[in-house]
């Protein structure tokens, strides 16, 4: 317990505003050993990484205990935080949202992500009183089992293009009086809306970023508190296996491989 007491500690710690948490998001143990190894202060999983690697699409079809797993063996790969994606809590109810929590938990994560999206035939996003429950059911889990666990809820509405700022920070004061310690907004990297946000929620605020958006410095002096990579990094790894597959079924050359990890420092990796 004390090992993990520390570690949710040290990550709740980590957010500060104008001096961000910077995650490139890793989905399996190799990926989290290569961004430790760079120097990451956290290691945080992706969610669409994870279920890609297991066979599933993203979007609540892997089942919590694959999940689980993954969680488990990446925090026991690497000497830092780790925060869970958690997608939507994994369970229909609050309660079995809990049940995830206690055993994400119990897999060695100190955070989580839990999104605000549905991924059914329903609205895109959630009632607003539904999801305070399954956080305040998060919180809960997190508060029984003895572990600050920092609860990062993410808001939806610029990412399915539904809303607006007014509706993000509605949502966001909503989802922190409920138990959220931090604010994920994916799908804005416009500066002035960033700031807007940071300014509106008061909570540190994480965004996702990729080709294009500000570079960390810039977001820095925003003051966002954490940036997230996301997908991104795995989708640019399949993509070089899509080429290199494309280059050697068709030309039958293999430049798409030139810039690869060595065998070597790979495998060293895994020891």
């Amino acid at each position: 317990m004390t090992d993990i007491l520390t570690r949710a500690e040290l990550f709740r710690s980590l957010h500060t505003p104008g001096s961000p948490l910077v995650l490139v998001n890793a989905w399996d143990v190799a990926s989290a050993r290569i961004v430790a190894s760079a120097g990451a202060r956290a290691v945080a999983t992706t969610s669409a990484g994870v279920a890609w690697s297991l066979g599933v699409p993203d979007g609540d079809a892997l089942g919590r205990d694959a999940a689980v797993g993954l969680v488990r063996r990446v925090a026991a790969a690497v000497p830092l935080p780790v925060t869970a994606d958690i997608e939507s809590g994994f369970g229909a109810t609050p309660a079995e949202v809990g049940v995830t929590v206690r055993e994400v938990l119990a897999a060695g994560a100190v955070g989580v992500n839990i999104e605000d999206a549905r991924h059914d035939e329903g609205a895109p996003l959630r009632d607003v009183a539904d999801q305070c429950e399954r956080i305040a059911a998060a919180r809960a889990a997190a508060d029984e089992v003895g572990v600050p666990l920092f609860v990062n809820a993410r808001v939806d509405t610029f990412l399915r293009g539904v809303a607006g700022v007014e509706e993000t920070v509605a949502r966001a004061g909503a989802y922190l009086a409920a138990g959220a310690d931090g604010i994920f907004v994916p799908g804005v990297v416009d500066p002035a809306t960033v700031r807007t946000l940071v300014e509106a929620v008061p909570a540190p605020l994480n965004v996702l970023v990729g080709p294009g958006a500000p570079t960390v410095p810039e977001l820095a002096r925003i003051g966002v508190a954490r940036v997230s990579l996301g997908s991104a990094v795995a989708e640019a790894a399949y993509g070089v296996a899509r080429r290199a597959a494309d280059e050697a079924f068709g030309s039958g050359t293999y430049g798409a491989l030139a810039d690869a990890l060595d065998y070597g420092t790979l495998n060293a990796l895994m020891r």
